[in-house]
Parts: C-alpha cells; structure tokens; sequence
C-alpha cells in the first residue's frame, strides 16, 4: 500500500518513522504504479542497523505516536551484517561472550550499556572538576617506571628500545605524586590507567583507571569529610537526587 513504519535511533532516542509514497517528492508527478515500484525498491534495499538520512517533518500518526514523515531517504552506510534478533521478553543482546567480544554490538543492542558508559564519563568529569575547584592540580606521571613501586603488584614488563632497557608499566602513581607534594605541590591528583598483571574476573581487570590525590596538611577527619561531599555531589549531579 506505499507505507512502511520502522525506528531510527540516535543519540539513545529512538523515533517512529511513518514513510509514504505519496509524502516522498522525488515521486511527486508519477504515476501511481511506477510510484509504488520506485517506492518498494526503495524500502527492499533497507535493513536493520543500517545507517540512513530521513528529511521530513514531525507529526503524529492516527493513534498519537510522534512520527517523521518523510519527504526523503538516503541509505548512508549499509549494515553488512544482519542485527540478531532479540527473543520476545529479552530486553537485549544477552550472549556474554559475544557482548563482550563486540562491544560495539552490545551498544547497539543494549541501551543499558550505553548508559554505563555515559554514567562512567559524567562520574570521571565530575570528579575531576571538584578536584579542580577546590584547589587541585591535575597532573600527569609517567607511564613506565625503571622501577615499580607505590603499590604491591606484579607489573607487567615491556622493552624501552632506545635504551636497550627493560621497564616496567605503572602498578601505582603514588611516589611521583608524593615528589611533587614534596616540591611544593600541596594539592595535586591524577586521573589515569594502571596496570597488574594479575588475577581477572568480570570486576577485576589488568587494565584499569583509578584516581590518587595528595593532599599536604590534611588529616582523615579532613578527607572523611571531603569524600563524604564529593560522593554526595556526584550522586546529586549525575542521577538528579
């Protein structure tokens, strides 16, 4: 009848796309047989995932769903490989091994995932502008270390070529930060990656970010109550309450 529906989503939104022969003006003044075939050819060539541009205007359809009504479509990247289906009653891609083996699968699959990754940047940019405000410097170690300290962990072990040297990825930034509290730094944090090579387990990972600040002439009592408003403030700022 010259009418499809499907959903584009976006931006974790999603939309109703209501798309008519008669609403599409590169069919305006053909006849209604070529405009349906041209039509249908159109849509045949249309597959779940694939990419695609929507010009149109917003609307709602018979029983009030906000819909685009389209005037144009243009398939922009095909999706090569057909999206799996999602069993009636899953919210999702439920494989584990190949959620984690295509990441970009699981995104696109699961809305819950997207969220964990918005969440875990809006955490990590928070955290780093309360820092700032309150007097911390953001500074940045080195990755490699001759020699690994700060911390009790097998580190993982790599070749400086130049140097014809063995070095060894950081397990902690903890004594580059104390030189600096040291040289007169009093407040200073970093926000960076860490790695041990260690256990793994679906909560422990050899490859991980973590945050360390130093703070000169402050007790427990001092950081009890600054964790205490950090952690408050990031909840109220990120979930709203």
């Amino acid at each position: 009848k010259g009418l499809v529906f499907f959903d584009v989503v976006g931006d974790g939104a999603k939309v109703q796309v209501f798309a008519s022969a008669d609403k599409f003006s590169d069919y305006a003044g053909l006849e209604k047989d070529e405009k349906a075939a041209r039509f249908s050819a159109l849509m045949s060539t249309l597959k779940r995932g694939d990419i695609v541009g929507v010009r149109g205007t917003p609307g709602k359809t018979k029983r009030g769903e906000l819909s685009l009504f389209p005037t144009d479509m243009l398939l922009l990247t095909p999706c090569l490989h057909m999206l799996p289906k999602v069993p009636p009653g899953s919210s999702g891609l439920a494989d584990k091994e190949t959620r984690y083996r295509q990441r970009y699968l699981d995104l696109i699959m699961n809305p819950t995932t997207r969220s964990t990754f918005i969440t875990r940047t809006h955490a990590i940019n928070f955290l780093r502008r309360f820092l700032d405000m309150h007097g911390f410097l953001e500074v940045e170690t080195p990755m490699m270390n001759a020699i690994p300290g700060g911390a009790t962990a097998r580190p993982f072990i790599t070749k400086h070529n130049d140097l014809n040297l063995d070095m060894y990825m950081r397990i902690a930034p903890e004594l580059y930060l104390k030189m600096l509290v040291v040289g007169g730094l009093d407040r200073v944090y970093e926000i960076g990656r860490l790695f041990r090579n260690e256990g793994m387990d679906l909560t422990h990972n050899p490859e991980f970010t973590t945050c360390e600040f130093y703070w000169a002439y402050a007790d427990y009592e001092d950081l009890i109550k600054f964790t205490e408003e950090l952690l408050s403030q990031m909840v109220l700022n990120i979930c709203g309450g």
